[in-house]
């Protein structure tokens, strides 16, 4: 899921980018952006939920910052790009989305490096408790 979280915030920003060379228009940006920012709070919010429920607490603590900056533009109603004011906060929304981006491949290499060290602590258990025999 971070793979698609990740993938999602490059395209608000190349989207936000043609918006700012002038290749689309507000209008259809917004239409285009809006359709994917409630998916891509709830993603975020249930990776935060799973990661609560199965005692990852490091990797909630993580994802906890994000999570909450989403309940809060939610709560605040902020959460939709304006097609009437979206050259005027261009320069902010640009700056979360590369915000988002760090953070998602972070989690993302985070994410990966915890699987394959799972993985790599069950194979070791699994040789030392076959060899024991």
């Amino acid at each position: 899921m971070a793979g698609v979280l990740l993938f999602g915030a490059v395209y608000f920003v190349i989207m936000l980018t043609d918006l700012e060379c002038d290749y689309i228009n507000p209008i259809d940006l917004a239409n285009n952006l809006n359709t994917y920012v409630m998916p891509e709070m709830a993603a975020q919010l249930v990776l935060f939920v799973v990661f609560l429920l199965m005692g990852e607490w490091a990797t909630m603590l993580l994802n906890l910052p994000l999570t909450a900056w989403n309940v809060a533009k939610v709560v605040n109603n902020r959460q939709f790009y304006d097609a009437t004011e979206v050259f005027r906060t261009l320069s902010r929304h640009k700056r979360e989305n590369f915000v988002k981006v760090g953070f998602y491949l972070l989690c993302f290499f985070y994410y990966l490096y915890s699987m394959i060290m799972t993985l790599v602590n069950e194979s070791t258990a699994d040789y030392h408790a076959t060899s024991a025999h």
